[in-house]
């Protein structure tokens, strides 16, 4: 079973489903069911033998707060519902493994429950699955302290695996972690997009233009169309995908603005197999987050990534050092200045940026690999339930 709380975006959603993927296809006799909280998880396919479990959803508003996505229901009302719901689908599904996704009491302290009872049982093997990045340090440890997730990670999580490698970046940098919780720790490398079968990409040459989801991308979307707006001879030139939470006027007024440049721009608004269009394209632009990331890296394109630092530097920290390190380059907002006349130069340099593959590290993305082995070893002397 695996847990994410996505009250924001769609990373989460698809870590889990990627994790999902490849845990029941190395094993058979595996099932898994996400618990998810997205209101678009219904539009993505999900592999044999994976399942979802919509939660009620709630909305994180720009200043950091929550609201709930349920007419006429309180946030505390909604996470106690969410709650019960966790609880009761841990109960009934029973488990091999648990695997959290980057909260490790859950939204609003909703998976605490949950994991009582299964650290009661005693059947459950329970991971705690970080991303690269979370925080800047300081952040993070205020973060946790309030939520308190030092204490339930420290209780309940028999692993935990980070998404990445330590000589990148370590993520619990700031946390007062001990040191039995530091040896549970697995560094898996990031995790390799599916690049099984495609559909035909559009008619090449195209930069990709990525806001991941979309819900922060505005600022990205309007500095590039005003980059191939400033530039008439701009190339090549863009596909565009807004991602399903850039909707409503702020939309309708970039397709305006797309249809002005008569086909030098196109647009997309939510594409589930966004892999085909990372597949056929000469470079990215897209923002910084870790998903996007990962298929940055799978699909071996050269990109700028455009990093969002607020509610949090996470983007910020992971596009910087991946530039430090050849991988990417960064459009900063104070180094470089979010203009267009430093879009069209970012631009014009993609086509001949080198790929990642030029900086490649050992183990990079081997983290779908790794995720699948320790699965494996964890259980191997534990009672198995086959899938139905």
């Amino acid at each position: 079973m695996l847990y994410s709380h996505d009250t924001f975006g769609l990373g989460h959603l698809r870590r889990s489903r990627a994790l999902a993927g490849a845990i029941t296809a190395a094993d058979p006799a595996a099932s898994a069911l996400i618990l998810t909280g997205s209101p678009v998880a219904g539009r993505f396919a999900f592999p044999t033998r994976v399942d979802h479990m919509r939660l009620p959803g709630v909305i994180k508003r720009s200043d950091g707060s929550y609201a709930s996505r349920t007419m006429g229901m309180s946030i505390e009302e909604t996470t106690e519902m969410r709650s019960g719901l966790i609880r009761s689908m841990a109960e009934q599904f029973d488990p091999d493994v648990l695997i959290v996704d980057k909260e490790p009491t859950g939204f609003r302290g909703e998976l605490l429950p949950a994991l009582e009872l299964l650290a009661s049982q005693g059947r459950t093997k329970m991971v705690l699955g970080l991303r690269d990045v979370l925080d800047e340090p300081e952040v993070l440890a205020a973060e946790w302290d309030r939520k308190d997730a030092i204490k339930a990670t420290e209780e309940f999580y028999d692993d935990i695996w980070v998404y990445g490698l330590r000589s990148i970046y370590n993520p619990t940098q700031g946390l007062e972690l001990s040191t039995s919780a530091k040896a549970r720790m697995h560094w898996t490398g990031y995790l390799r997009r599916d690049l099984g079968p495609l559909d035909t990409p559009p008619e090449q040459p195209y930069v990709l233009i990525t806001p991941g989801g979309g819900g922060d991308g505005a600022m990205m979307v309007d500095l590039v169309l005003s980059a191939y707006e400033r530039d008439p001879d701009l190339v090549p030139r863009a596909v565009l995908v807004y991602g399903p939470f850039l909707s409503g006027e702020t939309r309708e007024a970039f397709e305006a603005r797309v249809e002005a440049l008569q086909g030098r721009v196109t647009t997309v608004g939510f594409e589930s197999r966004i892999e085909t269009l990372f597949s056929g394209a000469q470079g990215v632009v897209c923002m910084g987050g870790y998903n996007t990331f990962c298929e940055v890296l799978s699909f071996d394109k050269p990109a700028v990534i455009v990093p969002r630092t607020t509610p949090r530097l996470e983007q910020w920290i992971r596009a910087s050092r991946a530039e430090e390190l050849g991988l990417v380059a960064m459009l900063d907002e104070n180094r470089d200045g979010w203009t267009p006349e430093a879009m069209i130069l970012a631009i014009r340099r993609l086509v001949k940026q080198s790929p990642p593959s030029s900086a490649f590290s050992d183990g990079l993305l081997d983290g779908l690999a790794y995720v699948t082995a320790r699965v494996s070893a964890m259980l191997q002397d534990e009672p198995r339930k086959a899938a139905e």
